[in-house]
């Protein structure tokens, strides 16, 4: 990801963190699971609305921290050895980050320019490739984060 990039999604972002967190989680989860409802038994333990807020709380640590991709990617990372367990699968991936591009289209409305559906695409790219890559390897290996 590019700097310039990394500035659109931080700047982007502030207008969904502005936004009712169980609002947007609503939204994104009501995607999810009509696209993806294979998923749905995997949110279970959990209300929407508290998911809601884990969601758009994970988004905020990882976007205010783009500029420090490699604890970003370790942290995200670790999150992908926990979704693992709770039975998280690969193909799983694509529909959360439809469903989280989806989400992202409707809460910014005209501010979802096509410059910044890349940035977004890019971010999500990079970090779901860094958490696919976390549960392919054993947790004592070290990662190869990007630079």
């Amino acid at each position: 990801m590019t700097f310039h990039q990394i500035q659109l999604i931080k700047g982007s972002y502030q207008l969904v963190a502005a936004l009712p967190a169980e609002a947007v989680g609503q939204l994104f989860y009501d995607r999810l699971f009509t696209t993806a409802p294979e998923v749905r038994p995997l949110f279970s333990r959990t209300s929407v609305p508290e998911q809601s807020r884990k969601l758009l709380a994970t988004l905020t640590y990882v976007i205010t921290r783009l500029d420090q991709l490699d604890s970003v990617v370790a942290d995200v990372e670790a999150l992908a050895r926990r979704h693992v367990r709770y039975g998280v699968q690969e193909h799983h991936y694509d529909a959360v980050g439809q469903a989280l591009l989806w989400t992202l289209e409707q809460g910014l409305g005209k501010a979802w320019t096509p410059e910044v559906q890349a940035a977004w695409q890019a971010c999500y790219t990079l970090l779901s490739g860094a958490m696919l890559d976390a549960t392919q390897r054993p947790e004592h290996l070290p990662s190869h984060t990007p630079h």
